[in-house]
């Protein structure tokens, strides 16, 4: 059963919690268990998590489809009554270190208040913008390569990209995988070190200076075209799945002209969750936290509900 309760625009709450993937709701589940008056404001429950073709690595989970977690994680949050509003888009929050009451302000005009916020907004992976990827994503087409590489062990694979993420994946792949093609449009941009582990592995292709045309297949996805930008030539890669590592987009920018943000436009928090406005916290991948997991988010919402319930205390 869905849960059916609104936020209320009238009542200041103790915590709102800004995204519904496994950050934004482990914070509704510990903010609620410590008592406090607890909402959501997500686009929908479940986050990313829902585009992850399977999960082996949740501890105690040995196997589940991404969209069978997310309804175990909105199952479990609907049985604490926590009010939940949908949202498409959030303006901006209204908040200084002087301020007791922070604000939620929604594209809409709505305006929501409450002691603290919880940001668990998440991250948006680079797309290829190419034919085809679209309708192969979860048929081939996959945005990490540690969640869904062992589905593509002894199978020949591609990755996309020249960064330091793309070759690292490479490298991981090389080692379930029967033969893995690295496919980058211009040189590399990652660390030296990473290009010489990566050049030393025999099931290793590199092709440089190669421009992704168009994802290929039928059913599932068989292959990709490319144009080999040295001599203006076309040709098919063969392969059952690719990884596309080109990088991944914080969704910060409501929060930019209010938070601190790095230059990959990441809010930079500390070891308790908390970033640069007393009472506002960030969760996630959305945060400068290193090593974007399903696990490690949940970890840091239930920290950042800790953190705004010791942090209720004092006000």
């Amino acid at each position: 059963m869905e849960n059916e309760l609104n936020l209320n625009k009238n009542i200041i709450y103790d915590v709102l919690i800004i995204g519904g993937g496994p950050a934004g709701l482990n914070a509704a589940l510990y903010a609620k268990r410590k008592g406090l008056i607890v909402g959501i404001i997500a686009k929908s429950l479940g986050g990313q998590v829902v585009d992850t073709s399977s999960v082996e690595n949740y501890l105690g989970i040995t196997d589940v489809s991404g969209i069978g977690l997310a309804e175990k994680f909105k199952e479990h949050i609907n049985t604490l009554n926590v009010p939940f509003e949908e949202f498409m888009t959030i303006e901006t929050i209204k908040a200084t270190n002087n301020s007791s009451i922070k604000e939620i302000i929604l594209t809409n005009g709505t305006i929501y208040k409450s002691k603290t916020i919880i940001i668990a907004t998440g991250s948006s992976p680079r797309k290829l913008g190419v034919p085809g990827e679209k309708e192969y994503a979860g048929k081939g087409v996959a945005y990490c390569a540690i969640c869904d590489g062992p589905f593509y062990t002894d199978e020949e694979v591609i990755v996309a990209g020249g960064g330091n993420s793309a070759v690292e994946a490479a490298i991981d792949l090389s080692k379930i995988a029967s033969k893995v093609t690295l496919v980058h449009r211009s040189e590399f941009r990652a660390d030296r070190i990473l290009i010489d582990q990566l050049e030393k592995l025999e099931n290793v292709e590199i092709k440089l200076n190669t421009q992704i045309k168009e994802v290929v297949g039928e059913k599932f996805m068989t292959g990709i075209n490319v144009l080999d930008k040295n001599n203006n030539t076309e040709y098919n890669i063969s392969a059952a799945g690719i990884f596309v590592e080109i990088g991944y987009i914080p969704n910060s920018i409501p929060f930019k002209d209010v938070l601190e943000l790095n230059d990959k436009g990441e809010i930079i928090v500390n070891k308790y969750g908390e970033t640069s406005i007393k009472g506002v916290y960030a969760a996630g991948d959305v945060t400068d936290t290193p090593f974007k997991q399903i696990v490690i988010s949940a970890g840091e919402g239930a920290k950042c509900a800790l953190s705004a319930n010791e942090y209720l205390k004092k006000i």
